[in-house]
């Protein structure tokens, strides 16, 4: 599985990779056909943000290794730095 990982980082520059972080917070919305999944990570202020086609078990607490890429969005005129994650494991 890591040369996935690798992979992925090296041919996807602005990917990035990290591994063994605590989950204080998950979400899970449905919107139209898929359940729309926001992740908040201990010690970090961003959200990260993925899709799932059905409602997945609740990760709070959990241990993740996560790969994403920085996204900026804009709400009401205002930009707002989230994560969209590529992968997301249990560590």
């Amino acid at each position: 599985m890591p040369s996935d990982v690798k992979k992925l980082l090296k041919k996807h520059q602005k990917l990035v990779q990290t591994d063994g972080v605590k989950v204080i917070s998950h979400v899970q919305k449905e919107k139209d056909e898929w359940v729309e999944n926001t992740v908040m990570i201990e010690g970090v202020d961003v959200p990260f943000k993925y899709k799932r086609q059905k409602l997945y078990r609740n990760l709070t607490g959990a241990r993740v290794n996560l790969t994403y890429y920085p996204e900026e969005i804009t709400v009401a005129g205002i930009p707002f730095e989230v994560m969209k994650v590529v992968r997301i494991k249990v560590s």
